[in-house]
């Protein structure tokens, strides 16, 4: 029995019914490990020793004892190297654990260092801005797997992870799941805890799970979220059993098309898989409208402003001096020796996106250019919102495309930031909105890569998603094929 290639819920049932042991999964994990890991590339780290916050008996009503989770490289976990991909963070072990990674120890979700590849300080959307290289998309080696968090997807498509953890900036957890062919939510901002996530951008980061299916994202989601006295942001809201949403009907669902989602750009295999989708629902009873969402068209321009300028400022802490990597090549009879150990461990600790984009955000928010374009970003931010707010007093969720192309090959964007950055069009939104957000399978190009659904609904209504993402699920294939090695 291959135990990697199961769901957590399969799983679960093996360990109440006695039939496997918890030694097992890992075993599995690793011998699917051997032969898959060198081509995919999702992990930088593996541990031969698991860290459980409870014992079996304390944890055996959970049903989680021993499934193990791959964690993405940003998000602290004790005790274990947490380096954000970067050089500058070189053999970083956190003190502590974030608090998502000490709910999971809670339930007896076993914690090995199955940290997954990303791009450094999760800055980009191919997972090739990493000092460990890049993660190659398990459906085409050649191609990439979307980012930041393609380590993450990778693992879980290839059966190298039984869940994972991401963390979505601008569409870093719902782009590589659809570039993959998993299921990525993305929580409402402040749903789940960031204590403990090294920030890129404080008023967009969210960590969310990435999944084989739909319902083992619901289980993740009853485990990490809720409120944190330990994070500001944290909402105080009570928390659904969002496996109650499962096997859901979507007959009367309310559900809004945006237009400014399906115009020139968008693949054109991408949106028949998408007008497939809008026929099988309507067909279940869901009724679809097209909608505007006017100023999506700034989304991409007000999000590398604000997501930049926060970066810019979260970086700042990385001068070498506490932790991480610290240059060695100093000038002794320089004027000012702190000023150059700054800029030489900054210089060399830094690749060229987190250079890229400290710059552009210390720009934004320099004097005389603040108001410009920070302030202004900021209220341009305040009417996609309300542009949202506006479609979810009539509708239940929208549906749009994840990306408006499948997964693109290696290199392929690397020397043109601007078609990288443009990647993110379809989910920068959510963030920059707050709401929650879901990719799931919905269907394949002619040369087998996997097509991403998204569905968006209003703020800490993470049930809707669930609903109509399994109903959809359930009723399709898609999410059961599996890439061939």
């Amino acid at each position: 029995m291959e135990l990697a290639k199961l769901t957590a819920h399969e799983i679960i049932k093996k360990l109440k019914n006695k039939e496997i042991a918890a030694s097992d999964i890992m075993h599995s994990l690793r011998n699917r490990m051997a032969g898959v890991h060198s081509k995919v590339r999702g992990y930088v780290r593996v541990s031969s020793s698991a860290k459980s916050g409870r014992t079996e008996v304390e944890s055996k009503n959970s049903g989680l004892m021993g499934i193990p989770i791959a964690i993405k490289d940003n998000i602290c976990t004790q005790g274990y190297n947490t380096e954000c991909c970067s050089k500058i963070l070189e053999g970083f072990l956190p003190p502590y654990d974030a608090t998502v990674v000490r709910k999971l120890k809670e339930q007896g979700v076993a914690i090995f260092e199955l940290k997954t590849n990303m791009d450094e300080f999760a800055f980009g959307s191919s997972t090739e801005n990493s000092c460990f290289g890049p993660t190659h998309n398990p459906w085409d080696l050649d191609c990439v797997t979307g980012g930041s968090s393609g380590g993450s997807a990778a693992c879980v498509a290839s059966d190298q992870a039984i869940w994972a953890l991401g963390s979505d900036t601008g569409g870093s957890i719902r782009q590589p799941a659809s570039f993959c062919g998993v299921v990525g939510l993305k929580p409402t901002y402040g749903r789940v805890s960031r204590y403990g996530l090294i920030a890129f951008a404080s008023s967009l980061d969210q960590i969310g799970p990435i999944t084989k299916d739909v319902e083992d994202s619901a289980l993740l989601m009853n485990i990490i979220s809720g409120h944190d006295p330990l994070d500001s942001t944290s909402a105080d809201t009570e928390v659904p059993d969002y496996t109650r949403s499962l096997g859901s009907d979507v007959k009367g669902l309310k559900i809004a098309l945006p237009k400014e989602y399906f115009i020139e750009g968008l693949d054109q295999e991408v949106k028949t898989a998408l007008d497939q989708v809008i026929n099988h629902l309507k067909a279940k009873g869901a009724i679809f409208k097209e909608v505007s969402l006017p100023h999506t068209k700034y989304a991409v321009p007000v999000y590398y402003i604000i997501a930049t300028a926060e970066a810019s400022s979260n970086l700042a802490r990385f001068d070498g001096v506490q932790y991480g990597f610290r240059a060695k090549n100093l000038e002794p009879r320089t004027q000012n020796l702190l000023i150059d150990m700054y800029k030489k461990s900054r210089g060399h600790g830094f690749g060229e996106e987190a250079k890229r984009r400290i710059i552009l955000g210390t720009f934004v928010l320099s004097h005389g250019y603040y108001d410009a374009y920070y302030l202004r970003a900021l209220k341009v931010r305040t009417l996609i919102k309300n542009d949202f707010d506006q479609v979810f007093k009539e509708f239940d969720c929208v549906i749009t495309p994840t990306s408006p192309t499948v997964a693109f090959k290696i290199k392929e964007r690397t020397d043109d930031p601007l078609k990288m950055y443009l990647s993110d069009i379809y989910t920068i939104s959510a963030n920059l909105a707050g709401i929650p957000g879901i990719s799931i399978p919905c269907g394949f190009t002619k040369k087998g890569l996997p097509v991403g659904l998204q569905i968006l609904a209003k703020p800490f209504n993470e049930e809707v998603l669930i609903k109509a993402a399994h109903n959809y699920e359930q009723s399709t294939e898609w999410h059961k094929m599996k890439p061939e090695f």
